[in-house]
């Protein structure tokens, strides 16, 4: 099952990459000093990026268990 556990990988991958940026968006968000309404929606888009990253993430995951179960 190769073929579901490299693409889950990647998926997996791709998740962890859309984290790392929304942890560095927020760090450098903050250096700034933004204003409390510009950092209240800077976060609240963070959070939606957060979640697709995440759910990216263990879908991945998932998909490598499965190909690893299965082969």
């Amino acid at each position: 099952m190769d073929a579901m556990i490299w693409p889950g990988a990647m998926v997996t991958l791709l998740g962890l990459v859309g984290l790392v940026w929304c942890v560095m968006t927020v760090a450098r968000a903050r250096k700034q000093g933004l204003d409390p309404d510009a950092m209240k929606a800077l976060l609240q888009r963070m959070v939606i990026i957060n979640m697709i990253a995440l759910f990216l993430s263990v879908i991945g995951l998932m998909m490598v268990v499965v190909g690893i179960l299965l082969g």
